[in-house]
């Protein structure tokens, strides 16, 4: 089955599985009744044509009973003829003639051969002449409720005619089968419906907090709540969710007093030392201090940024992408860096910019760190839009790509500002693109002959 006409939803896909074992079940049934009701008929047929004949066959000195073929009988009653009844093109049902034959020896009725078989009525002349009769007499709709005649012949031991007994055939597969489908619809009726009503109560609490995660993903904020609904087990479920909520916001909450707190505590200390610094006389040992001091305010700066870029203030604006990849990439040429600006494609995307560009500055400088140039460019690709930034440095070990994406984590080990930052700058750009809903990876670019050329970052924005 396809995966479009797949139903998506667990009440679709119950109600589907529901469906689909009802309709097989519905099916095996209706399959063993349809061949229990055609063997009771057919034994009801041939219990009818062996009384006729029993009956026939104890009257037989009631001449006026047995009427050959060549009289004006209309009737279906027994009658004698030494003509097997059996034409050209015909054949005896094997199965049902022993079926017969054991029924007549049961009651003493010895045959050397037995006939049954099945016959259009408009084919038998008795039975057609019959059919023409009330045809006349009832129309066209009570006539046709007969199209079959079945047809029994016994040839008794000892005797060289034949007692042919006829007895219609009932139209009951059509009853049968308009009886099957009402029961089979009645049965989808109830059953959907008390399932469809059960999962709805069960669904419906399910999406409301599914749409609360979501939105609590997005804010961050612990109001509206949901009040408990559906059955207990959901209940107990939003009631744990809500307590979740909460705990996780009380910690954010701690989180960015503590972070204030310590932005605060470190930076009036830093900016003493920087006004302290210029007492000191010589000029080398001055500038390594404001370099020391400089690094320690970025490195402080990178965390506290990192800690507010999962519950951002500003709100998403409408905003041009493909404009503001520009602009950045402009800043770095007008400081003469190696940066170009490729491909580029129109997009409109609601964003919070000024926290976009901060995570695009952070990969063009890692770009430009370690793969000395970087070229940017921005494309459509189904429902993303996707900003590239490629460098010509080393790459980084399969192994460890996604470990640079960890706070802290850096390709070149050593602390030297001079071969990497603090190891923040992928990390907050990776939480930068969650926060818009996307994605960051990293990929190492491949010549002709395999080896690695570059490093290619992926910063994937849904297309809202």
């Amino acid at each position: 089955m396809k995966a479009a006409s797949w139903p998506r939803s667990l009440m679709g896909q119950m109600l589907l599985a529901v469906a689909v074992a009802l309709l097989l079940v519905q099916g095996v049934g209706a399959m063993l009744v349809y061949r229990a009701q055609a063997e009771r008929r057919e034994a009801g047929l041939l219990h009818a044509a062996a009384f006729r004949l029993l009956s026939a066959n104890r009257d037989n000195g009631d001449h006026g009973r047995f009427r050959h073929t060549h009289g004006r009988q209309i009737s279906l009653r027994v009658e004698r003829t030494a003509v097997s009844p059996i034409r050209a093109g015909e054949n005896s049902d094997r199965e049902a003639g022993s079926e017969l034959h054991r029924i007549l020896a049961d009651q003493d009725m010895l045959a050397q051969q037995v006939v049954v078989l099945r016959r259009d009525v408009f084919a038998d002349p008795v039975a057609s002449r019959r059919a023409a009769l009330q045809l006349a007499f009832f129309g066209k709709r009570h006539a046709a409720l007969y199209s079959e005649v079945l047809v029994a012949a016994v040839q008794q031991n000892g005797s060289r005619d034949w007692l042919v007994a006829r007895v219609m055939v009932p139209p009951g597969e059509r009853e049968f089968v308009a009886t099957l489908i009402a029961q089979t619809l009645l049965l989808y009726i109830v059953l959907i419906g008390a399932i469809a009503l059960i999962l709805r109560r069960i669904t419906r609490p399910l999406a409301a907090l599914t749409a609360r995660l979501e939105r609590f993903a997005e804010t961050r904020s612990p109001d509206g709540q949901l009040a408990s609904q559906g059955p207990d087990d959901v209940r107990r479920l939003i009631v744990a969710h809500n307590a979740m909520e909460a705990r996780i916001a009380a910690l954010l909450d701690e989180k960015d007093v503590m972070l204030g707190a310590i932005g605060h505590d470190l930076k009036t200390p830093l900016a003493a030392l920087r006004v302290r610094i210029e007492s000191v006389e010589d000029d080398a040992e001055r500038a390594r201090m404001a370099a020391t001091i400089e690094d320690i305010a970025r490195s402080l700066d990178d965390i506290l940024s990192l800690a507010r870029v999962g519950r951002p203030s500003d709100p998403l604006e409408q905003s041009e992408l493909s404009a503001l990849v520009a602009s950045v990439v402009e800043e770095y040429e007008d400081m003469d860096e190696p940066v170009a600006l490729a491909a580029m494609q129109r997009i409109v995307l609601p964003l919070r910019a000024t926290w976009l560009r901060r995570g695009l500055r952070n990969l063009i400088d890692n770009a430009l760190r370690y793969g000395r140039c970087a070229r940017v460019s921005l494309a459509r690709e189904e429902c993303e839009a996707v900003i590239r930034i490629e460098d010509d440095g080393p790459g980084i070990a399969e192994a460890d790509i996604e470990r640079m994406m960890e706070p802290f984590a850096r390709g070149e080990p050593s602390r030297n500002t001079g071969t990497g930052g603090a190891g923040l700058g992928l990390t907050l750009a990776r939480a930068i693109a969650e926060q818009h809903g996307g994605a960051l990876t990293l990929a190492n670019r491949r010549g002709p002959d395999g080896t690695v050329t570059g490093l290619v970052a992926m910063l994937k924005l849904p297309l809202r």
